[in-house]
């Protein structure tokens, strides 16, 4: 009959732990089933799974485990497993396996409580939790601080849009995001990704800005939201804008550019992505004089936007060619995906507006960014509390990686 035991070994932490503890092993020829080690805040956790041959007796190691780790100032912990329990354990490796991602600017005790307890209610099984932000000190007040936490589930929810539902209710009441995702194999091998540009990566809406210099802006600002919310159809209400714009000095141009204000997080974001290798790209409804100005600015890849046409240094309110809508964004998001010879399972496309939500809905990872509940309630995540940057936990990046 096999001996299965679990050896829980707890203490300060220290170097040469699980050497010490998996050398006495060795010696009893054991074969470790399971091994799982944590350490937080200088306390060390070690826990392993071991099957104890049949020629060997469990009592040596005992004796032999007890005295190296009290040796070392540790406190260990014995429990039998028996065959049928491990065969229990053994058949949930099939079970599906999912991340859930809690961000916020300082994670409490009440916000884990309600995520977990979530969980629990639709199944699932939470076997692993880690922390991707970094240390955070307790005299420094930063209104931009970030904080992240990461828990790996199994177990297939009876009603995933339940869960979606009951997830997005928590971030709107607990001033946190709450993103859940199927943990596969295109989770951190995402390789292009796809950002809107007003109110995305940059703070505001350029078109707005353009009609205020003309004096023209609340009539604009207007027609704008309503589109954003989903009111207006897109070309409609672009060609009512544009039609106000008329008339614009070409000088204007720079002024905005030089004004305009990076969202938080974006610079950040997109030179890690640069040094990971990934390809970023811009496909906005906006338009390509600023799209090419964030493109110097940030070292984006790619600047999809609208033409805006200009005659003897005046805008005339119309675009050149096809104007950039939601069905041509999505359209350019799978160009750019079968040029770059990635499937779109490997795309992030991060935006907020209705206009967004075609390419956010074919994207391996759709990202509504403080976008407006239509948007948020359709796209596959949203983050509303963080950065963008915020969009590297999402794919499993630590800051520590960063």
């Amino acid at each position: 009959m096999k001996e299965i035991l679990l050896i829980s070994v707890t203490g300060e932490d220290k170097p040469g732990v699980t050497s010490a503890i998996t050398s006495i092993l060795a010696k009893y020829q054991a074969n470790i089933l399971d091994i799982g080690q944590a350490v937080i805040h200088d306390s060390l956790s070690l826990g392993l799974l071991v099957e104890v041959p049949p020629e060997s007796e469990s009592s040596p190691v005992f004796k032999d485990v007890l005295l190296r780790a009290h040796d070392m100032g540790m406190q260990v912990r014995f429990e039998p497993i028996s065959e049928d329990r491990y065969a229990e354990w053994v058949t949930h490796q099939g079970k599906d396996r999912h991340i859930v991602t809690l961000l916020s600017r300082k994670v409490t005790a009440g916000q884990i409580s309600e995520v977990t307890a979530v969980a629990a209610k639709h199944g699932l099984n939470i076997d692993n939790i880690n922390r991707l932000s970094g240390r955070i000190s307790l005299n420094e007040v930063d209104e931009y601080s970030k904080a992240c936490v990461e828990f790996s589930a199994r177990g297939t929810p009876a009603d995933l849009g339940e869960l979606r539902s009951d997830f997005m209710e928590l971030s709107s009441r607990l001033d946190a995001d709450v993103a859940f995702q199927e943990d596969n194999i295109f989770r951190r091998n995402r390789r292009l990704v796809c950002f809107d540009m007003d109110s995305t990566l940059i703070e505001a809406e350029v078109i707005d800005e353009l009609a205020k210099a003309a004096g023209v802006g609340e009539q604009v600002v207007e027609i704008t939201e309503a589109a954003m919310r989903g009111e207006l159809d897109f070309n409609e209400s672009f060609a009512k804008r544009m039609a106000l714009l008329k008339g614009l000095d070409e000088s204007v141009l720079a002024e905005i550019a030089e004004q305009l204000s990076i969202t938080e997080g974006a610079a950040h974001l997109i030179s890690t992505l640069r040094n990971l290798g990934y390809k970023t790209a811009i496909l906005s409804g906006g338009f390509n004089y600023f799209g090419r100005y964030l493109q110097e600015k940030l070292g984006i890849d790619y600047v999809y936007a609208n033409e805006l046409d200009i005659v003897d240094g005046k805008v005339t309110g119309e675009v050149k060619g096809t104007v950039v809508n939601g069905e041509r964004k999505a359209e350019l998001l799978r160009e750019l995906a079968a040029k770059e010879n990635i499937s779109l399972e490997q795309v992030i496309a991060v935006g907020d507006g209705a206009n967004d939500l075609p390419m956010l809905s074919i994207a391996g990872l759709g990202i509504a960014f403080r976008a407006k509940p239509l948007v948020k309630a359709s796209a596959k995540q949203s983050i509303s509390n963080l950065g963008l940057d915020a969009i590297l936990y999402l794919i499993g990046f630590r800051d520590r990686d960063v």
